[in-house]
């Protein structure tokens, strides 16, 4: 008789703490601050190797990138990564359950922001990361620290308000 309550209250009790979070929209990452989990699953996409676990630890911020061509968001997101590749940071993508040919397609005809790429068929690799879905971007730092978990497409803000400070600390 007395269980129904407590278990009622125990419920309201976590959802309370839930909603006073500073971001009750954002989605949090156990990752933050700890070593990125390995990229070793991925299969190479283009004509040069899949990325390798080095290219996380590789001096400097990072970007990785999971996402995929049949992602509307993705494609709303490409023109930010593109710039953002183009000034010089590191954008690793990881093509999320996809189809080889059309993930080729999509970069042919968006462009290609990828300084390393690889496919991730299984979808093994983006559950080691923690993935929800595509797109979602981490903040890597040179010894392969995650930074910044940024789930969903990159806008012009974000990448302001969120990414910009850290990759020039």
């Amino acid at each position: 008789m007395l269980l129904p309550p407590v278990i009622f209250l125990a419920f309201a009790g976590v959802a309370y703490m839930g909603l006073k979070r500073e971001n009750a929209s954002e989605l949090p990452s156990a990752l933050i601050g700890k070593e990125a989990p390995s990229l070793a699953g991925t299969v190479a996409l283009r004509d040069d190797p899949a990325p390798t676990d080095a290219e996380l630890r590789a001096p400097g911020v990072k970007l990785v990138n999971f996402w995929a061509s049949w992602c509307a968001p993705c494609r709303a997101e490409h023109p930010i990564l593109k710039e953002i590749g183009a000034s010089g940071t590191p954008v690793i993508g990881v093509n999320y359950k996809d189809q080889p040919a059309n993930a080729r397609g999509f970069l042919a005809e968006l462009g290609d922001p990828f300084a390393h790429i690889g496919a991730d068929p299984s979808g093994r690799v983006a559950l080691d990361w923690g993935i929800y879905g595509v797109p979602e971007t981490f903040v890597v730092d040179g010894s392969g620290r995650i930074l910044l978990r940024y789930p969903g497409p990159l806008t012009e803000e974000s990448f302001r308000s969120e990414i910009r400070p850290l990759l020039e600390k």
